[in-house]
């Protein structure tokens, strides 16, 4: 009986040996799984790794890190032709209002909520036009004006920090590069005009031919 056991002790320890010997890497050349040997045999790959820099090209960009994501976004206030603002908003804009001064910004229309909800100093910050301002008048800075938006596009927002909402730049791999609400969306007129699909616009068919 004593032998019996003894050597099924011996089975069980060769039957763990052999599988861990055929289950973890024993050659260069093989892996765990499929996707370990794609990772290993990635990270150079003729002297080349996969990353998406190369294709972020020229654009300045900045890190961010919301909530458990850490990624880049287009430097925002070298992309304002008018900003400082304060080159111009030497006083708070209060103290600015006359009627023999020339409307400035009379090229923007606000179409973003109707007059009873928003103004221009619902987002710009009155006493320092640098900044942005929150609902609850804390500052904002030009180049995280997103945080201006996600006060009320929530839902957007968390989709837009774990990468469902809004376009990349370069591509999918690393190092991650967004754009941005104000990228895409024009901040005092964000929603995009209706048209017809391309492959359905007759007047574009009409101007090919």
């Amino acid at each position: 009986m004593k032998n019996n056991i003894n050597s099924m002790n011996k089975i069980v320890c060769l039957s763990f040996l052999l599988l861990a010997f055929f289950s973890c890497k024993h050659h260069e050349s093989e892996y765990h799984s499929i996707t370990d040997k794609i990772e290993a045999e990635s990270k150079d790959y003729k002297g080349t790794s996969i990353s998406s820099e190369a294709y972020i090209g020229d654009i300045k960009t900045i890190e961010v890190t919301e909530g458990e994501h850490t990624f880049l976004i287009p430097e925002r206030k070298s992309q304002i032709k008018s900003y400082n603002c304060t080159e111009c908003h030497t006083k708070p804009v209060s103290q600015m209002h006359s009627k023999d001064i020339k409307k400035a910004h009379w090229d923007i229309k606000l179409d973003h909520a109707n007059a009873n909800t928003m103004n221009c100093i619902t987002c710009h910050d009155g006493s320092n036009m640098d900044n942005l301002t929150s609902l609850t008048g804390n500052t904002i800075d030009f180049n995280r004006s997103y945080n201006l938006c996600n006060q009320c596009h929530t839902k957007q927002f968390e989709d837009w920090k774990g990468g469902a909402h809004g376009k990349r730049i370069g591509g999918w791999a690393p190092p991650r590069a967004s754009m941005t609400c104000v990228n895409c969306h024009d901040p005092h007129k964000p929603h995009f005009e209706s048209r017809w699909p391309a492959r359905f616009n007759t007047q574009k068919v009409k101007e090919r031919n």
